[in-house]
């Protein structure tokens, strides 16, 4: 089976950020995430997609200034 999220380190080294700039993103809401109690997790088309939007040279979702 395909795993479907990533913890928030797991994304952090996909997107090559560092594990508190990718907490502070969840805080924000610039990185889009689901809360189980007290467990975070991004889901992977979220990763997918953010990626995927800045190697096309489109703006990223919450990046805008």
């Amino acid at each position: 089976m395909t795993r479907k999220t990533y913890t928030v380190d797991e994304a952090a080294g996909v997107l090559g950020i560092s594990r508190s700039l990718a907490y502070e993103c969840v805080r924000t809401g610039e990185l889009p995430s689901l809360r189980f109690r007290r467990r975070i997790v991004i889901p992977v088309h979220v990763v997918d997609d953010l990626v995927s939007a800045a190697a096309a040279g489109q703006p990223v979702p919450g990046t805008e200034e």
